[in-house]
């Protein structure tokens, strides 16, 4: 495990030869090098991004590849792609549902097949944790002799397995000054959630359960002296206190053997029980520095001032990163325009505080199938869209830009915090403008910043499916025949098109005017024609799926409904229209989940 980016920089020379082996053992396959990591929520999912960009290396989890003619490909918007070498980091229990933990959800179904037939090759190979388990360390010194004979350089932890009668009868008389524990763990007795007990820490009844199931299923069962952890100084508050840690040092296989690497890496835990040493429990890590009386060579991988440099253009993008991205913009949109439409919804109620009024109604009525319930100032769909657009990001962090994310979880602390707080009228009114401006920011944010490759394309056809989806409804409930008094001048607040109407129509607002505006004006942001258009530049650009000259079904579809629209007149487009071009701009997206997400 490496824990900061200094660590990294420190092992620069280990790294390089690192990534020129794996590199050259892909070219032999003709495949890729790919980290697999268990995901965003695990907590060491920084370090895994980091190595990853220091290298050069793809990032993937378990979803991202597929096994296929029994290889192992990740799955990329430009077609499967063979992984030549796969870096694990996540638990090998965990890496295939197929064949080991079958309720694993974040593993490759086929995975060991692929590394079975020598398709792939595993970094990290699974089973390599065998020497971890507790039991082995019984037999370690026996190893020892029979393989090198000679003794360990370096003896662990004195270790008992009760699968043996003589060493079950020395555990059971000497349980009191011993640690008892699973026999095929490979946690460290401190990380291990309670499994490990400290013979001399248990009461009567306690010490006779265990040592009836000792007796019945020695097997399971090690006994291991009872340690203490080392301490080190560590600055807490005002002084320094003492802190339990450990020492986690390197091995490389060279040509002339294993060497251990200089120096190390400390846990050390934030208090002084064992168990708080653990990363997942508030640890840390610390350097491990190794004094030298001269000179040491300083390595590293980041470039020098007088070195030349090649851009290197963005790889393949993996397929659920491209669909996280599609609906990063479609949930962000969704979200502004549910916010547009409240707002107009509680500036009028605040004016009559009338709820029965008959545009107030209308309102109600359409926003009810879609999980918004203006009872409450801050709906609940309102808040699952927002939360839903923060799990789309968090799936793929290491594409997203600092900014970007803490912006959006303002935005999810923001709608939170107004759920408990916020009543409907005037109140709800100011929520939503507040609401709407940390939207604009964030999607100012991803706009201005974000490198344009293929990701944002995805992101930004994602923003503008919805935003033309979600116009298109609107319109055809705010335009339609029977639409209440006050409609269309609510229909231009909601689409941000007042003064701008003001300006092209020197009439008050009627249906073709509104419709002409927000339907069928290519140079307004709001209307749909503007979202088709850039639909149709965006899903161009994308990689090619049914070869080199060849249009793409979404990309057909596009040009075929950006056509259409564009030579409609404002008469033509009667609410069944506008709900049937609604539906189309639905359906582009499974054109490009079919092409793309499959």
């Amino acid at each position: 495990d490496i824990y900061g980016e200094m660590h990294v920089h420190r092992l620069a020379g280990f790294f390089r030869r690192f990534r020129d082996a794996l590199n050259g053992m892909a070219r032999e396959s003709g495949g890729r090098v790919a980290i697999l990591t268990p995901g965003p929520l695990n907590e060491t999912y920084y370090e895994h991004a980091y190595i990853a960009r220091y290298l050069g290396i793809m990032l993937l989890e378990g979803e991202d590849l597929t096994v296929s003619g029994g290889r192992l490909m990740v799955r990329t918007v430009s077609g499967l792609m063979p992984i030549g070498v796969l870096w694990r980091r996540l638990d090998a229990a965990f890496a295939d549902p197929l064949e080991l933990n079958p309720d694993s959800q974040i593993g490759t179904p086929g995975l060991v097949e692929a590394i079975r037939r020598g398709t792939v090759s595993a970094v990290n190979a699974l089973g390599s944790g065998l020497m971890e388990t507790r039991a082995l360390l019984s037999f370690l010194p026996r190893i020892a002799q029979e393989l090198r004979g000679e003794d360990l350089s370096l003896p662990s932890i004195a270790t008992w397995w009760c699968g043996q009668q003589t060493e079950r009868d020395h555990v059971l008389a000497n349980i009191d000054r011993m640690v008892i524990g699973p026999a095929l763990s490979t946690r460290l007795a401190f990380e291990d959630d309670g499994a490990t007990r400290l013979g001399l820490a248990l009461s009567s009844g306690e010490r006779a359960e265990l040592i009836a199931r000792i007796e019945t299923d020695g097997a399971g069962f090690v006994g291991q002296e009872a340690v203490t952890l080392s301490t080190t100084p560590v600055f807490a508050g005002s002084r320094l206190e003492p802190r339990p840690a450990s020492l986690r040092v390197y091995l490389a296989r060279t040509q002339e053997g294993w060497t251990v690497m200089p120096g190390g890496f400390a846990r050390v835990g934030f208090s002084l029980d064992p168990t708080a040493i653990a990363m997942q429990r508030g640890g840390q890590a610390a350097d491990v520095w190794v004094v030298s009386d001269r000179p040491v060579e300083r390595e590293t991988l980041l470039p020098q001032e007088t070195d030349g440099f090649t851009r290197t253009m963005p790889g393949s993008l993996p397929s659920r990163a491209a669909e996280n991205l599609t609906w990063l913009g479609r949930y962000i949109e969704r979200s502004e325009d549910t916010v547009r439409v409240l707002r107009a919804y509680h500036v009028r109620l605040a004016e009559t505080s009338d709820p029965d009024m008959p545009l107030l109604a209308d309102i109600r009525d359409y926003l009810e199938p879609f999980g918004i319930e203006v009872e409450s100032a801050i709906p609940l769909g309102l808040i699952g869209t927002l939360d839903s657009a923060v799990y789309s990001a968090g799936q793929i962090r290491d594409r997203f830009s600092p900014d970007g994310w803490l912006a959006l979880k303002d935005l999810s602390k923001t709608i939170h915090r107004f759920a408990g707080t916020v009543a409907p009228g005037d109140d709800a009114t100011r929520a939503m403008t507040v609401m709407l401006r940390k939207l604009a920011g964030f999607s100012g944010l991803l706009h201005e910043n974000m490198y344009r490759f293929t990701g944002w394309r995805f992101l930004e056809i994602g923003r503008r499916l919805e935003r033309g989806i979600q116009i298109a409804r609107t319109l055809a409930r705010l335009t339609g025949n029977g639409a209440p008094d006050g409609a269309l001048d609510m229909m231009l607040e909601i689409g941000d098109s007042v003064m701008t109407h003001r300006r092209q129509y020197p009439v008050q607002a009627g249906r073709r005017t509104v419709i002409d505006l927000l339907a069928l004006d290519p140079l307004n942001p709001r209307s749909i024609l503007f979202q088709l258009e850039r639909l149709k530049a965006e899903i161009g650009m994308l990689p090619s799926v049914g070869g080199e000259g060849h249009m793409s079904p979404a990309a057909k579809e596009i040009l075929q409904l950006n056509t259409a629209t564009a030579v409609m007149e404002p008469s033509d487009m009667t609410a069944r229209v506008l709900d049937e071009l609604a539906n189309q701009i639905g359906d582009l997206y499974n054109s490009l989940a079919k092409a793309y997400f499959g």
